[in-house]
C-alpha cells in the first residue's frame, strides 16, 4: 500500500509497525504530537539577515525536481525541506557563519530529500540527491538568486550526500569529504535532526547523539513550534510553500 489509509493516522500506524511508503500528516498525528509537546526551554529570538530571508521565500522546491512527486506533501516533502532550510539559516545565524556559507547551507537543506523515492528508511536518497544536484546545480542556485560557484556547489553536495549517513558509519572518504566541508555538513545534519517534531513517535525526535552542531540544543522550542504550526495549517487547507511560509512569519522569521 502505498498512501496513509484515510482511517488510519501515523501514530497508530507506527505504534503497529505499519506505515506505508508514503506518509501525510493526519489530523490525530499533529494532535497528539502537539498534546506531546517536550518541556522546552524558550529559545533566544533570531533575527535573520536580509539575504537568509530571501533564500527561505524561494525554498519552496518546484514538483518536477522531486524524484516521486506523491512526496511534495509528504512528510519528507516541500514542509520539511523548507523548515529544515529554515533551521538550516537560525543555526548558521547563531554560529555567526559569513553570507555565502548561510546560503550554501539553506540551499542544501532545502533540496536534501528531493531524491527520495518513499518515506521509510529510502537509503541512498542523499547521494542520488547529490549527484542530482550537482547535475542541475545552475538551475537550482538560479532558483535562489544565486551563482552556481563549483566550490560552493561540491559543499552543498557533500552536505546532501552525508546528511542520512551517520557520523559513525563514514567511510575513509566520506570522512575525507567530511573533513573538507565540516561546517556545513554539521549544520545540515543538526538542521534536519531538529525538524524531526513531526515524526509519530517521540523516540525519533531530536537527539543530540546523532548531531555536532553546538547551537543545536538551544532551538528545539523553535523546531518544535515551526512543525506545529505549519501543519496544522497544511491540514486546514493551506498549501506547503504557504504553511511553511505562515509559520516563519509567526515567528518572526521572514
Amino acid at each position: 500500500m502505498n498512501t496513509t489509509p484515510t482511517n488510519a493516522s501515523l501514530i497508530v500506524l507506527a505504534a503497529r509497525g505499519q506505515l506505508p511508503l508514503h506518509q501525510y500528516m493526519d489530523r490525530a498525528t499533529i494532535d497528539w504530537i502537539t498534546a506531546n509537546r517536550p518541556d522546552l526551554q524558550p529559545c533566544p529570538q533570531p533575527a535573520l539577515r536580509p539575504i537568509a530571508q530571501n533564500l527561505l521565500r524561494r525554498a519552496g522546491l518546484p514538483h518536477e525536481w522531486l524524484a516521486e512527486p506523491l512526496l511534495y506533501d509528504s512528510i519528507h516533502g516541500i514542509r520539511h525541506g523548507m523548515r529544515t532550510a529554515a533551521l538550516a539559516a537560525i543555526l548558521a545565524e547563531a554560529t555567526e557563519l559569513d553570507d555565502a556559507d548561510t546560503a550554501t547551507a539553506i540551499v542544501a537543506a532545502a533540496v536534501h530529500d528531493c531524491q527520495r523515492h518513499h518515506d521509510k528508511d529510502d537509503r541512498g536518497h542523499g547521494a542520488r540527491a547529490a549527484i542530482w544536484l550537482a547535475a542541475n546545480a545552475d538551475t537550482v542556485w538560479d532558483r535562489f538568486g544565486l551563482t552556481a560557484a563549483p566550490r560552493r556547489v561540491m559543499q552543498a553536495a557533500t552536505a546532501v550526500r552525508l546528511h542520512d549517513v551517520p557520523y559513525g558509519a563514514f567511510s575513509p572518504d566520506d570522512q575525507a569529504d567530511y573533513l573538507r566541508n565540516k561546517t556545513i555538513c554539521d549544520l545540515v545534519k543538526a538542521a534536519d535532526a531538529l525538524d524531526r517534531y513531526r515524526l509519530p513517535k517521540t523516540r525519533w525526535w531530536p537527539s543530540t547523539q546523532h548531531v555536532r552542531e553546538p547551537a543545536f540544543d538551544g532551538f528545539r522550542s523553535l523546531a518544535f513550534d515551526l512543525v506545529d504550526i505549519s501543519e496544522n495549517a497544511h491540514l486546514v487547507g493551506v498549501d506547503s510553500a504557504a504553511a511553511v511560509l505562515y509559520a516563519l512569519s509567526e515567528k518572526a522569521l521572514v
